[in-house]
């Protein structure tokens, strides 16, 4: 029964770091508009808790280092002397991207976890009879 667990384990760790990701990407597309706000990315971590086993963790929040927009807009409350204010560092069709991505990967380790379940579940069956 322990390959059961481990397999449970490891489709959990996996599920955990894809809804933290979305969480992330979530996040960057809810202020694609706010003027300043830089792009999170979150990079996933192996674990190797055991010599056989290794389980994804997501890292630390990074900040998107790249320059952000500069908007002319003289009405803008926090445009500068030349009319410029800085904008965003979110690229809506790469969050929409990744955000395709971390739901797929999400459900694939969904159904990895429903899938040892269920043969974790068949071989209790077995074993009663």
């Amino acid at each position: 029964m322990s390959a059961f667990s481990d397999a449970l384990s490891v489709t959990g760790s996996g599920l955990k770091a894809q809804a933290t990701r979305l969480r992330i990407v979530s996040e960057n597309i809810a202020n694609v508009d706010t003027p300043g706000y830089r792009r999170k990315s979150i990079p996933f971590e192996l674990q190797n808790t055991d010599a056989d086993l290794a389980r994804v963790a997501p890292g630390r929040v990074k900040l998107d280092q790249s320059d952000l927009a500069r908007v002319h807009d003289p009405s803008h409350p926090l445009a500068d002397a030349t009319g410029h204010y800085e904008a965003s560092n979110v690229d809506l069709v790469i969050e929409i991207a990744d955000a395709r991505e971390a739901q797929r990967s999400y459900e694939a380790n969904l159904k990895m976890f429903e899938q040892t379940r269920q043969m974790s579940s068949g071989l209790m069956e077995l074993l009663r009879k």
